[in-house]
């Protein structure tokens, strides 16, 4: 388009505006003298008339007038901004210049240059010079109005990647008023090749060079199907050149629908998780899920959602979606009526503590796939004075739904579990983990359902997690807070922990517990640098301070008890945990009397004690005293 090669041009000019600017004054300046010729003498006169040194006057008039020009400060003006500020300046150089230039002409008696000469052409340049500007701010307004469809400041990109997404980004991009620069991307194939109209620039490094990104106001990294070391790569290099960074959407987002490549978005933290694309079974899935109805609790939840809209994407005969949250399952069912019109919903209000609904709601609706996402999992909120709800909810909440889908002869339960039940000095994790053990006994009954557990860390931008906390502290000026800077946590992104969810439960067999390939553990202080550094900020700007480890809080995470041994699945990222004791009728019957109490369980220290005894690995963490850490280590992170 032409405007759009119009501001790349005006783009790349941008970085040597002083010099040209002069040199545009140079040349209106010469013309100016010629006019004032012209308008002194005539058109049969102009050139006849003029004395033979008239070129030198000519030049040292031009030379006085950029000088006066360079001590006023006319250069630093931008053009397309010139207002009446700049009219004033330029009125009082030339006058100066006009009165410099009479006076070296009249001092050096060279009396062939007519006086009126002298006089008029500071006026005449004065109208040249403001024409001229007046000229390109209507120039680049138009162009702009063409770009953007507005007044809208023109964006310009230096896109990073040149495959197919960069390419249909850049055929997409200039209908939001975007200008694509150029592209950056290593592979040699590509170097010197235009895609889409825009010129291939160089190499990933070359986004470091100042006549690279001169003129750009954002990079954005088209890089979805790239590998996660290629990501985290490009990422960093644009991040040393402090312009707004955004991105394309992921390949889940595109999966899924929920996004299109032109709808670029500011990098997340799970841009930079660095992990590899999960490979699924999509065959076994949709014919786990295909035609059949799904039933998930906590639907309104992080895990519970991602979980309604990747399942709504096979086919299912209906989805019922069970959420004591009134506002959290009205999201989630306007989401899914947007994205999947045609799919029947069923929106249930439920508490899985309250086994009689559960087993109206299951009879009512004989799901045969059945997703148990309903849990309360912040830590610290659950320790104390929470914790028989989270044991309730957790743990008997787990039964009631399990038995329910047993007795309506679901397919297969699915329990997403979490790695804070591996060794659990938390009450959350303990409650997870004492879940597993009745699933575990539920599936020896001999029923035709299928229990399984899956166990994953966390979850980036789940709720309760450290992302949304670290960007509000960002957003406030900060301190980021970390608890302890040793501190580490398994992390993957929402949508990779629902594949493999959705993967094992396609593989399940009853009793087993699946672990998911989390990967490498992930330094919080690390993550908070990320965040700081993806703001726009360094840790000169926003500190980082450690506040000390919270009531029931480890410094690390695991996925497996050390007793527990582990065997591979079919797929690469799951693994089989075998675990080394089995809830007896007894044990289950005992933990569910106690759970059924009306008692409460008493104090929270005694609810701990008798937990303890139920989960014999679950070892409660004194409370710490923060204030005693803070002090016993440094208080803030140093640049």
């Amino acid at each position: 388009m032409l405007w759009h090669r119009f501001d790349r041009t005006l783009a790349r000019l941008r970085p040597h505006r002083r010099p040209l600017s002069l040199l545009a004054d140079a040349l209106v300046i010469a013309i100016c003298w010629n006019c004032t010729y012209l308008f002194r003498l005539g058109f049969e006169r102009w050139l006849s008339d003029r004395p033979s040194y008239d070129g030198w006057v000519m030049l040292g008039a031009v030379v006085t007038y950029l000088f006066v020009f360079v001590v006023a400060g006319v250069p630093r003006g931008m053009w397309r901004f010139s207002g009446f500020g700049e009219v004033k300046r330029l009125t009082v150089s030339c006058g100066v210049a006009g009165t410099l230039c009479a006076a070296g002409v009249l001092m050096t008696k060279l009396y062939g240059v007519p006086r009126a000469v002298l006089a008029l052409h500071p006026f005449i340049t004065l109208m040249g010079l403001c024409m001229a500007r007046i000229a390109y701010r209507m120039l680049y307004e138009h162009a702009r109005l063409q770009i953007t469809g507005g007044h809208g400041e023109v964006r310009r990109a230096i896109v990073m990647g040149a495959g197919e997404a960069a390419r249909l980004l850049v055929a997409g991009l200039p209908q939001q008023g975007w200008t694509v620069l150029g592209l950056l991307d290593d592979d040699p194939a590509k170097r010197g090749a235009r895609i889409s109209g825009a010129p291939v620039l160089g190499t990933f490094d070359d986004v470091l060079d100042p006549r690279i990104i001169a003129g750009a106001t954002h990079i954005i990294t088209a890089l979805p199907g790239s590998t996660a070391a290629q990501r985290r790569r490009a990422i960093g290099l644009a991040a040393s050149t402090s312009l707004p960074m955004l991105t394309v959407p992921s390949v889940s987002e595109l999966q899924s629908g929920s996004a299109r490549i032109e709808r670029i978005r500011a990098i997340e933290p799970e841009d930079l998780l660095g992990r590899e694309p999960v490979v699924l079974d999509e065959a076994g899935i949709a014919e786990l899920v295909s035609a059949k109805t799904v039933l998930i609790t906590g639907a309104g939840g992080s895990i519970g959602s991602e979980l309604c809209r990747q399942l709504a994407r096979y086919g299912p005969a209906r989805l019922v979606l069970y959420e004591l949250s009134e506002f959290m399952l009205y999201q989630i069912e306007q989401q899914l009526a947007e994205l999947h019109p045609g799919l029947p919903l069923v929106r249930l209000m439920g508490d899985v503590k309250d086994l009689g609904h559960l087993r109206s709601t299951f009879n009512a609706y004989r799901p045969q796939l059945v997703f148990h996402a309903a849990a309360f999992k912040h830590v610290p909120l659950m320790e104390d004075e929470n914790a028989w709800a989270a044991l309730q909810n957790n743990t008997l909440g787990t039964h009631n739904a399990a038995l329910a889908a047993m007795e309506c002869g679901a397919e297969r339960f699915v329990m997403i579990s979490t790695d804070k039940a591996v060794n659990p000095t938390n009450v959350m994790g303990a409650s997870k983990r004492a879940a597993e053990r009745v699933l575990s006994h539920l599936a020896t009954k001999g029923s035709g359902t299928v229990f399984a557990a899956v166990r994953f860390g966390n979850v980036l931008g789940s709720s309760g997690s450290v992302i949304p906390k670290f960007k509000e502290q960002i957003a406030k000026g900060g301190p980021v807070t970390v608890t302890h800077p040793d501190i580490t946590r398994f992390f993957m992104t929402i949508p990779e922990a629902v594949r493999l969810v959705l993967q094992s439960a396609v593989l399940a067999r009853s009793g087993q517990v699946y672990v998911l390939d989390m990967g490498e553990p992930v330094k919080i202080v690390e993550l908070a640098r990320d965040l700081i550094r993806l703001s726009g900020h360094d840790e000169n700007d926003i500190g980082i301070v450690f506040s000390g480890l919270r009531p029931g809080e480890k410094l690390y995470e695991e996925l497996l008890a050390d007793a527990d041994r582990t065997q591979p699945s079919a797929h690469p990222r799951l693994r089989i945990a075998r675990l080394n004791d089995e809830a007896t009728e007894t044990w289950t019957r005992e933990l569910l009397d106690w759970l059924g109490s009306r008692s409460g369980g008493g104090s929270p220290a005694s609810q701990r004690e008798r937990l303890a005894q139920f989960i014999p690995e679950y070892k409660p963490k004194k409370i710490i005293d923060r204030r005693a850490l803070s002090s016993a280590s440094p208080a803030t992170l140093a640049p």
